[in-house]
């Protein structure tokens, strides 16, 4: 099973598409994530892979995005500080979505799971890499799950 993403990332737009557990985009380099787009390779099977992100001064999307809307905002400045990701229907029912974060000031976060939150809230921080992965309902976790999400 597989899974595709690509992030808006300041001054550089639209990076490549990536896939299954490889970071999008950037490490070092002060660069803020502006939106997101994912959707889930043809697997035959009904459901949706859906996300929602928390945006710098406007707080939590209202309505769920699928299968690569953009998540986010473009050229208006704004950074990614939190995102949820969760599948529906038989895709939901076969696999767990795993997701991290790269958080400024922190790295790497633990991985969430199936809706939770990944990234800070209240810190005014911006995202700067995520890692998407598709597990086998039930699988273990990619890595550690510790502090996937750091609000104040």
């Amino acid at each position: 099973a597989g899974v595709n993403y690509r992030t808006h990332v300041q001054s550089f737009g639209w990076q490549a598409w990536k896939s299954n557990g490889d970071m999008s985009g950037t490490s070092g380099q002060a660069k803020r994530l502006e939106g997101i787009e994912i959707k889930t390779e043809n697997l035959g099977l009904s459901g949706s892979i859906q996300y929602k992100t928390h945006i710098q001064s406007y707080g939590w999307e209202k309505d769920w995005k699928q299968n690569g809307q953009m998540s986010g905002t473009s050229g208006q400045a704004k950074r990614l500080e939190a995102i949820q990701i969760r599948l529906t229907g038989e895709l939901a029912q076969l696999y767990d979505v795993y997701y991290r974060v790269h958080a400024q000031s922190y790295g790497w976060l633990g991985w969430a799971k199936n809706g939770g939150n990944a990234g800070t809230a209240g810190y005014a921080k911006r995202l700067e890499g995520i890692e998407i992965r598709l597990v086998e309902k039930g699988g273990p976790a990619p890595g550690s799950t510790y502090r996937a999400y750091v609000a104040k």
